[in-house]
């Protein structure tokens, strides 16, 4: 399994994975729409024997005082792959690119016993809220010590995260 930053020639493979994955082609609009706005900070694809079969995406998240963190959405596996940790995998690369980055800290809105093997806590413990009403759903991680906002209240995605049907 290899893990890479997308190249341009990847972008049908990319929307085809997660197509397949979800019920509707939201996702897949998404990340083009992220793409096509410059808010796609890391993009990384998942490749065995030169097939993409993964995806994560993450662009940036802003809190009320301006202070940006990066937001990790969405993550997709062609359903014959999954199972056999191209996800996490995926995630792990992904956090390390994000930190790489140069961003300090990352949100997501998922599972929480899923997401809280990498790191992630809930964001209610360091006074964040998601505009989405994610309750638990909603978790944070510091990517750097001391980092993470705390009490800054509410933490907004990219707008495209609105805009796609």
């Amino acid at each position: 399994m290899n893990f890479r930053p997308e190249k341009s020639a990847d972008f049908a493979a990319i929307r085809a994975v997660h197509v397949a994955s979800f019920p509707t082609p939201l996702e897949a609009n998404l990340v083009e729409a992220l793409r096509n706005a410059g808010r796609l900070s890391v993009s990384l694809v998942a490749e065995i024997d030169d097939e993409i079969v993964g995806h994560v995406a993450f662009s940036p998240v802003t809190t009320a005082s301006g202070t940006v963190g990066s937001g990790l959405a969405p993550v997709a596996v062609v359903a014959n792959h999954r199972r056999k940790g191209v996800a996490a995998s995926l995630i792990t690369a992904g956090l390390m690119t994000v930190k790489q980055a140069g961003f300090d800290w990352a949100v997501v809105l998922g599972e929480p016993s899923y997401y809280s093997r990498f790191g992630f806590r809930p964001a209610i413990e360091f006074g964040l809220r998601d505009e989405y009403g994610g309750g638990p759903a909603f978790q944070a991680m510091e990517l750097q010590a001391g980092a993470m906002p705390t009490d800054a209240g509410l933490v907004r995605y990219a707008p495209e995260f609105a805009l796609v049907e």
